[in-house]
């Protein structure tokens, strides 16, 4: 078998979805389509978040941000996964494999501590209402922004350097990109103790991040249910439901793959999972915020007429 060395030199090749050759067309033809609304819905987020003033507030800043992350994110597989699924070539080398496990990992990373940052945002403004401009200032803002890609991209080169140091033996990396689960199982050697530092940082970028925005929702349900108005009580379920819908589909499939030992990884289960928080939540980010909140609706259809309405 092939060791640390002779990996480095003839790269990998992804199996992807080769197994199952009905479903490949289906699967191009949907990611396609899929990966086309992403690009357009995201990058329709971020433009109004910039261009509309009654967007210019903290949570729409931290929306546009990760709707920049999820563009990123999607785009660090998905094109090469429509390569793959076309079968013009389903190789890639050692090098790519490694930045393409760094990026990703970085873009999620960030994107678990973002989430993070967006749930203090809504505890802030349902629960600490009068002080909300003070607390949310644009300095605390862009620290926290900057604090989730510093974070993210630190967890991430721990991650990727430690996988990095094992050698591997083999060259079929039984999935469609090069993601950290199915990476761990070409390795040569017994990988318990790497994986125990793996699993903590792991545990900080998943585990921790949800237990904060599961106390911050706590909070914010508490303070919503002394609300006397029912409009009030609507309108603040309205404003916090779409985070919580995102936070659901993002952590949900995450701490599926991430957070079970290497034994019991499903190289089936795991890149279906990988489909989805790959491209359907990156696709579901800006249709469940435009479609559940009246401001960005507002926006849209505001760019959609042309300015009529304020002319």
């Amino acid at each position: 078998m092939g060791s640390f060395n002779s990996s480095c030199g003839q790269g990998f090749i992804l199996v992807g979805f080769s197994d199952w050759p009905h479903l490949e067309l289906t699967l191009f033809a949907f990611i396609s389509v899929s990966y086309s609304l992403t690009l357009l819905g995201n990058a329709a987020i971020i433009a109004l978040s910039r261009r509309d003033p009654r967007l210019h507030s903290p949570m729409y800043f931290f929306l546009s941000h990760l709707s920049f992350l999820d563009l990123c994110y999607t785009t660090s597989t998905v094109p090469q996964l429509l390569v793959n699924l076309s079968g013009w070539d389903r190789t890639i080398s050692y090098g790519e494999c490694v930045a393409q496990l760094f990026i990703f990992l970085s873009l999620a990373s960030t994107e678990c501590l973002l989430l993070v940052v967006m749930a203090f945002d809504r505890y802030a403004a349902v629960c600490r209402p009068l002080h909300y401009t003070a607390i949310m200032h644009p300095q605390l803002c862009h620290a926290l922004t900057i604090s989730s890609w510093v974070g993210g991209f630190t967890n991430s080169l721990i991650q990727t350097g430690l996988a990095m140091a094992m050698p591997l033996c083999g060259h079929r990396l039984n999935h469609f990109f090069c993601e950290m689960p199915a990476f761990l199982k070409l390795a040569c050697e017994d990988t318990g103790r790497t994986e125990a530092k793996m699993f903590v940082a792991r545990a900080i970028i998943l585990v921790f991040p949800a237990a904060l925005i599961l106390g911050s929702y706590t909070h914010i349900a508490k303070a919503v249910l002394k609300v006397k108005s029912v409009a009030g009580r609507r309108k603040a379920f309205e404003t916090c439901g779409s985070h919580l819908t995102v936070v659901s589909l993002f952590y949900g499939s995450a701490i599926y793959t991430y957070l079970q030992p290497k034994g019991s990884y499903s190289d089936s289960g795991g890149k279906f999972a990988a489909l989805f928080y790959t491209i359907l939540t990156p696709l579901l980010n800006p249709l469940i915020y435009s479609l559940r909140n009246k401001d960005v609706k507002g926006a849209l259809w505001k760019v959609l007429l042309g300015d009529r309405d304020s002319g």
